[in-house]
């Protein structure tokens, strides 16, 4: 065997090779049960008002402050997504997620039940980001589309499971169940590789090659693709950057509206 062939064998990860851009919508069908934050509320409101004497008012609270909580992760998504990328985005989504989860299943009061929404919301609102980005940066041309959608199957997929599963399981263990997902999502992200677009952005050239090499297989030509990428991200660079002190000119604020 030649140098290069034992090289190529070094280099092979732990997983079969070109069909990465397949795990990473699977990993989105993983992450189905993290939308059950959408569908948890309903059918655990009657037992959680009873078990935890909370009045109407305070689980209506409740089951707004995910979303309270998915609009702080939202506007923190994109810069945490561009300074420590992709996999690290989601490695960090999903604490908030487990302790929000745990916090909820564990809860005495109305304080960590408000705390857990909270922390899962906010775990959910980054994931909401990085996951459709992450897969739309790994997929094939033609099959972007596709996986895409899978992200929002997986989404209503999850949504249905939450409100099957708290017909028959009590609400703390429907709860724990809202775990799962995350400790499949934390050792899964040391299987995958990171965007060749974030680190191609960040001068990484030599790992943004392995990176796309792996996810299209060892036997593909990946010159052209290589080369289309460094194209869109030296125009990408080439934008002008606004910054929120531009948003009070007049020209910036039709597309507001």
């Amino acid at each position: 065997m030649s140098d290069s062939e034992d090289g190529r064998e070094l280099r092979k990860p732990f997983l079969n090779t070109g069909s990465w851009y397949r795990m990473g919508s699977r990993q989105s069908s993983s992450m189905a049960s993290s939308s059950q934050k959408c569908g948890y509320s309903s059918p655990t409101q009657e037992s959680i008002i009873r078990d935890l004497k909370l009045t109407l008012s305070e689980f209506s609270l409740f089951g707004s402050l995910s979303n309270v909580g998915a609009m702080v992760g939202a506007i923190t998504s994109g810069q945490l997504a561009e300074y420590i990328g992709r996999k690290g985005s989601l490695m960090i989504a999903a604490i908030p997620n487990i302790i929000g989860w745990l916090a909820i299943s564990f809860a005495k009061d109305s304080s960590f039940l408000f705390m857990g929404r909270f922390l899962e919301g906010f775990g959910v609102g980054i994931i909401s980001y990085v996951v459709p980005v992450y897969i739309a940066e790994i997929s094939p041309q033609n099959m972007r589309g596709t996986l895409g959608s899978v992200n929002q199957l997986s989404i209503t997929i999850g949504i249905m499971l939450a409100y099957l599963l708290g017909l028959f399981v009590n609400w703390r263990v429907l709860a724990v169940l809202g775990i799962l997902p995350c400790t499949i999502l934390i050792p899964g992200l040391f299987f995958i590789p990171e965007s060749p677009r974030w680190l191609a952005k960040m001068r990484m050239t030599e790992e943004f090659e392995t990176s796309l090499q792996v996810l299209r297989g060892f036997d593909t030509d990946i010159s052209l693709e290589v080369n289309e990428i460094k194209r869109s991200v030296a125009s990408t660079g080439k934008r002008v950057t606004i910054q929120f002190a531009d948003l009070k000119l007049k020209k910036y604020w039709f597309p507001l509206m």
